[in-house]
């Protein structure tokens, strides 16, 4: 029983690169990260949404993630990933990043939570800071990334 309260206590992270900052994605919103491939462009959508792919006969709407928190266009290296969102409300939804770091493991105690009064855009898309081997990690607010507003 010790173990189990130690556990839920803490919490698992992708960290991934935008340009020279570094985002953490709750692992449990994660269900798959794929190389970059070809997105059939949408008509009529928002600027941030690159368009649909079709993975694994599923398709599933790519948003630039860079675009949407208003930072330049993305630029493809053999780095870039989308990473497949499963989100409940809103069902699966690609991000393109940078770049896949590492997984990151944060208690509790790692985490602060940040008051979203700044003007800077992508500030809304962070819920908290993660504190880890002298370095800071934006944690990013999956549900503002995902809402749809231009």
């Amino acid at each position: 029983m010790e173990n189990k309260k130690q556990f839920s206590d803490s919490n698992q992270y992708i960290v991934i690169s935008m340009g020279d900052e570094e985002f953490g994605i709750d692992i449990k919103y994660i269900d798959n990260i794929v190389k970059m491939q070809h997105i059939t462009r949408v008509p009529n959508v928002a600027s941030y949404i690159k368009g649909v792919i079709n993975l694994r006969g599923e398709v599933i709407p790519v948003m630039s993630l860079r675009l949407k928190m208003g930072m330049e266009s993305d630029v493809e290296t053999k780095n870039t990933r989308i990473i497949i969102l499963k989100m409940e409300q809103y069902g699966m939804l690609g991000i393109i990043v940078d770049e896949v770091k590492e997984v990151l493991t944060l208690s509790d105690e790692e985490i602060e939570k940040v008051g979203n009064n700044t003007k800077e855009e992508k500030e809304g898309f962070v819920f908290a800071v993660g504190k880890y081997d002298n370095t800071l990690v934006s944690l990013l607010d999956l549900n503002a990334v995902a809402l749809e507003r231009e």
